[in-house]
């Protein structure tokens, strides 16, 4: 047969068998030789081939493994979780254990201080109450503006805890998700519906004076002022309160500015 008269598909087929002829030939050739060769060669040929190896499997792109990303409802169970590491009841100084908590509060580990809304029936003198059932002695340490802030002694051993950031009312948005533990344990879901100088307003039922209220991430957003379901002490005067030169309220307590 005349190689002009193959067609295109032929010729391919033949230069394929042609170039898996000649390697099979050329690899016996190579095994034959290297048998019949010095050590020496044999051991440079295999160095060779071992270090192109290395060089190739370096230059390879490590595989990217990405952790799968955490469900809604993942986050909703952390943030509340959080929320309930740091809610303290807090008792008069004089309370017996049967004796019903006056309020609740929440804790900042950094300031080292219990914030809660500002009530008639705080004592000045506390007895915090952690949840691993720890009471420590408090003194009310600032009050103002709806707010109640306790302190303790420098040498009070607290519990060790990651603290929240503070979100200022001008950082929400509208629709945001607002988590809360109330009082009665029990856990409440809402938005952010509007904020305002009076506070920030929720979709939360009436979760308890003082409660604590989380984003997505656990941080706080706002303590309920009580009386009207749904309505937050912003952050914004718990900061203020927080890192104010004056107070109120005399006391030998230590808080730091969060």
């Amino acid at each position: 047969m005349n190689i002009e008269e193959l067609s295109k598909s032929q010729l391919i087929l033949l230069t394929i068998l042609v170039n898996f002829v000649t390697s099979i030939a050329t690899g016996i050739l190579t095994v034959s030789l290297l048998d019949h060769a010095p050590a020496f060669v044999t051991q440079t040929v295999n160095r060779v081939v071992e270090h192109t190896i290395e060089t190739v499997a370096a230059a390879a792109p490590a595989p990217i493994i990405q952790a799968p990303a955490p469900s809604n409802q993942d986050l909703v169970t952390a943030a509340i979780g959080a929320d309930a590491a740091r809610a303290v009841a807090i008792y008069s100084s004089d309370a017996s254990t049967s004796t019903p908590a006056l309020g609740i509060g929440t804790y900042l580990p950094k300031a080292r201080a219990i914030v809660t809304a500002a009530q008639d029936a705080l004592p000045k003198e506390a007895l915090i109450e952690f949840t691993n059932g720890v009471r420590i002695p408090a003194s009310l340490a600032r009050q103002g503006k709806g707010i109640a802030i306790y302190g303790f002694a420098d040498a009070a051993p607290l519990p060790k805890m990651t603290g929240p950031a503070l979100i200022a009312s001008g950082d929400l948005k509208l629709g945001e998700t607002a988590l809360a533990l109330g009082a009665d344990g029990s856990a409440s879901t809402g938005i952010v519906a509007r904020v305002s100088a009076k506070g920030v307003y929720t979709t939360l039922p009436d979760i308890g004076t003082g409660s604590a209220v989380v984003d997505l991430s656990g941080n706080l957003i706002g303590i309920s002022a009580g009386g009207s379901p749904g309505l937050l002490i912003s952050t914004n005067l718990i900061t203020e309160l927080l890192t104010a030169t004056s107070s109120a309220v005399t006391a030998t307590s230590t808080v730091t500015a969060q």
